[in-house]
């Protein structure tokens, strides 16, 4: 969607270093979520995710979420359309529409996200922090507003 010429402006004001809000960092499904900016209008978050991971089909109904790959690239499934979004680019997974995003590029991609408004999301990875069981944070989501669809397979 978006060049790398861009991302500066579409960036919220976000630090780059390795620490999080009051050196919080969660761990979610393997995941590595580092907290940079939060208020009403947008939180915004590091991932790293490691080779194989995913994050199975979900709804935002009240969040646009975008992501940006600083190495890498990671695939993205929007209402069943699979597209690729790569270093530098900006991918935008639109409120009220399923999403599914996966790490296939045989290595450990960083990316940044940030979702506007903010919403419960903050709320959400504290509560699913440290959870190994996909089903339960599946079951604990939709209370912070994030509802998961049916689980699929990282090779889907």
């Amino acid at each position: 969607m978006s060049p790398t010429a861009q991302l500066p402006d579409l960036l919220p004001d976000c630090d780059h270093s390795p620490t999080g809000i009051d050196g919080v960092t969660w761990n979610i499904m393997g995941q590595v979520y580092t907290p940079k900016q939060y208020d009403d209008q947008q939180f915004v978050w590091h991932a790293t995710f490691p080779e194989e991971s995913f994050v199975p089909p979900h709804t935002h109904p009240e969040q646009d979420e975008y992501l940006s790959p600083l190495n890498g690239s990671v695939d993205v499934v929007i209402n069943g359309v699979r597209s690729t979004v790569h270093a530098g680019e900006v991918g935008h997974l639109p409120k009220g529409i399923p999403h599914a995003f996966y790490n296939n590029s045989g290595k450990v991609v960083q990316a940044i996200f940030w979702a506007e408004p903010a919403g419960e999301l903050p709320a959400l990875y504290r509560r699913i922090h440290n959870i190994a069981n996909p089903r339960k944070v599946t079951e604990i989501s939709p209370e912070f507003g994030v509802v998961f669809e049916p689980p699929i397979s990282s090779a889907n």
